[in-house]
Formats: structure tokens, C-alpha cells, sequence
């Protein structure tokens, strides 16, 4: 297959795995609500898909792959907490809850401080439902943070696209780490979408726009699984340095980000939710045995 048809497929991998956010707001079609335990139990899930895919998938190919000390692949894991966290910086200097994108914040604004957790979910729901496509825009910006490091995993698992070994899938030899990381994603993404449709039911946005919205959250993911893909291809020395980037921001996330969100939406329960979030964990780890063995 040529780099075309390569690309082709990579990005509906990373397409996929966006859709599946969307499947996370399925549920409010037939309930009005998720309580506090089970929101906490679903970061629980995604966090453990979240680690086992990078801990078992993507640091054990980029060892696989470094000969001696892996001095590329520690430098990607870096790397990525790296970019991660400067990128959450800057994106904290940017107001999405003015009208004018400027700095200053009133008191009429009805989304928090806080870019994070909650604060990215609502100021998404506030843009869907005011229509703002400015609004939109910068959100997008922040979501690429968080979704973007999921889509280079996608691209770089795909690196021994065509070679021997791999599941044929429509003409294609598809390597297994792809099939385990595209799946994983998948997986992870529709807890996810749930967390991402919760402010938007709060307001009472459609339910389809729900779905939308989910969907619109992940679309990072296609985009830097493409990127990836083409880079590893064009560089396969620098492989293990993808792996370990990937690896690096997605655990970066979970510790930073869903493991924080978790507690603070858990903060009234028994225990302060460590026992849900823990559960969570353990099911999101244990979802991903059977893929493991493929």
C-alpha cells in the first residue's frame, strides 16, 4: 500500500477513536443523571485504560526498541510531560468566558477560573450552547492538550504498518500494538465523553449536541495520530522517542488532571471517593488484559 492509503487508514483509526467520545453521552439518552459515585468511578476507568495502554503498550515497544539505556524514549517521556504542562500554562493566560478573548474577567462570567477538570467541560457546554464560534475556537486550543497526545499514541503504534506480521484488515498488515492502542483509546474515550456531557445535560442542551460536542472534544485525535504516523515513519530512529512522548503526556494527564478531577467530584463521598476512583482504576486496568494477550 502506498503513504496515502497509509495515512488514510491512520486517520480513521484516530476517527474512530474520536467517535467513540460521542458514545459517552449515549446514556443521557435514557437517564437524567450520573451520580457523584459513578462520575468518579468512570475517571477511575479511563485512568486505568489510560496508564496500562501507555505502561504496557507504549514503553514496553519503545523498550523493545532502544538498544542499551533507552535514552530516547526517557527523553519522549520528558518530552511530553513537558509539553503538556507548558501548553496548560499558556492556556491558562487565555480568557474563554469574555466575549472580547481578553483577560479580564467579570462577574457576570459562568465559567470559574479554572481551566481545568469542570472548567474545560462547562466552558465547552456554555460555547455549544451560546453557539460561539470564537469561543469554540480557543476551546479547541485547550482540548488539543488533552487529546492530542491520545492521537499520537494511535500514529505511532502504527509505525510497523505493512510489514509482516501484523492482522490483515482491509488489504492493510495492521501491526497488534495498533489494533491494542486504537481499542484502548476507543475505551478510555467513552467514559470520557460521559464526564464531557454532564455540565452539558446541567444546562440542558440537547442530547444530540451532546454527542456532538463529545465528538468535537476528541477531534485532535485523527489530526496528531496522522502527524505522528508521518514522523516515525519518515524518522523510525526517532521511534522510541514517539513512544515515550506519548506515554509521557498520557500519564502526565492521568496524574495531573483525571486523578485531581476525580477527587475533587468526589470530595462529599464516604472516604472522599478513593474507594470509587480506585475501583475505577482497577476495572479500566483489568479491560485491558485480554488486549494485552491478542
Amino acid at each position: 500500500m502506498g503513504l496515502v492509503e497509509n495515512l488514510v487508514l491512520v486517520f480513521v483509526a484516530g476517527l474512530l477513536t474520536a467517535l467513540a467520545t460521542g458514545l459517552g453521552a449515549l446514556p443521557f439518552f435514557v437517564v437524567d443523571d450520573f451520580s457523584d459515585r459513578w462520575n468518579v468511578a468512570l475517571w477511575g476507568v479511563a485512568s486505568g485504560i489510560m496508564v496500562s495502554a501507555s505502561v504496557f503498550g507504549l514503553v514496553n515497544e519503545g523498550l523493545a526498541y532502544s538498544a542499551g539505556f533507552p535514552t530516547l524514549m526517557v527523553g519522549g517521556l520528558l518530552a511530553g510531560v513537558v509539553l503538556v504542562e507548558v501548553s496548560d500554562r499558556a492556556l491558562d493566560r487565555i480568557d474563554v468566558g469574555g466575549d472580547d478573548g481578553s483577560h479580564d474577567h467579570d462577574e457576570s462570567s459562568t465559567v470559574d477560573d479554572d481551566s481545568h477538570g469542570h472548567g474545560d467541560h462547562a466552558l465547552e457546554a456554555e460555547a455549544f450552547a451560546e453557539g460561539d464560534l470564537k469561543k469554540l475556537v480557543l476551546i479547541l486550543g485547550i482540548l488539543t492538550v488533552h487529546s492530542f497526545p491520545e492521537g499520537v499514541a494511535v500514529g505511532v503504534s502504527f509505525a510497523e504498518l505493512g510489514l509482516e506480521g501484523g492482522l490483515q484488515i482491509l488489504g492493510f498488515s495492521v501491526p497488534l500494538l495498533a489494533v491494542f492502542m486504537t481499542v484502548a483509546i476507543s475505551i478510555h474515550n467513552v467514559p470520557e465523553g460521559t464526564a464531557i456531557a454532564i455540565p452539558m445535560r446541567a444546562m440542558g442542551l440537547a442530547r444530540w449536541r451532546m454527542v456532538g460536542a463529545a465528538v468535537f472534544s476528541s477531534l485532535p485525535q485523527p489530526i496528531g495520530a496522522v502527524v505522528a504516523f508521518a514522523f516515525v515513519r519518515w524518522a523510525r530512529a526517532f521511534l522510541p522517542f514517539g513512544f515515550g512522548f506519548a506515554a509521557g503526556a498520557m500519564v502526565y494527564l492521568v496524574l495531573t488532571e483525571f486523578i485531581p478531577e476525580a477527587l475533587e467530584t468526589g470530595a462529599d463521598l464516604p472516604n472522599k471517593g478513593h474507594r470509587e476512583l480506585l475501583t475505577g482504576v482497577v476495572v479500566g486496568v483489568v479491560a485491558m488484559i485480554p488486549l494485552m494477550y491478542v
